[in-house]
């Protein structure tokens, strides 16, 4: 994969996400089976917008060429995703969010991106 179709990639995930984290809170948050709160609906909303913003920059990077600036990118990118990883496991296991399906998906997204991002930082 090259590295003009992976941001495009990333961009329109991240662009999904985001847009649902902040129009759909609730639903984001029943499916995890995490509490509904109004902090937690302005929490998600919050990081709804974060993700949308990813989304928006890795778009605008989809055409630099290989370049200090670009690799700079992919490391930031890759601290987002392994730093979310532990995350929502973390929840699981507490008991703060109870349904396992609810993470699985978000997990494995954070490891395969992350280990992308790393590797086009690398090449």
């Amino acid at each position: 994969m090259t590295t003009h179709l992976f941001l495009i990639v990333v961009s329109v995930i991240a662009g999904a996400v985001g847009v649902f984290a902040v129009g759909f809170p609730v639903q984001l948050l029943g499916s995890k089976g995490a509490a509904v709160s109004p902090a937690a609906v302005v929490w998600v909303r919050e990081v709804g917008v974060n993700i949308f913003a990813q989304g928006v920059a890795a778009f605008l990077m989809r055409d630099q060429p290989d370049s200090a600036t670009l690799r700079a990118f992919f490391i930031g990118s890759a601290v987002v995703q392994f730093g979310l990883f532990p995350i929502e496991i973390i929840a699981w296991r507490n008991g703060t969010i109870t349904r396992l399906s609810g993470i699985v998906p978000n997990s494995v997204l954070h490891l395969v991106l992350g280990s992308a991002f790393v590797f086009f930082a690398l090449h």
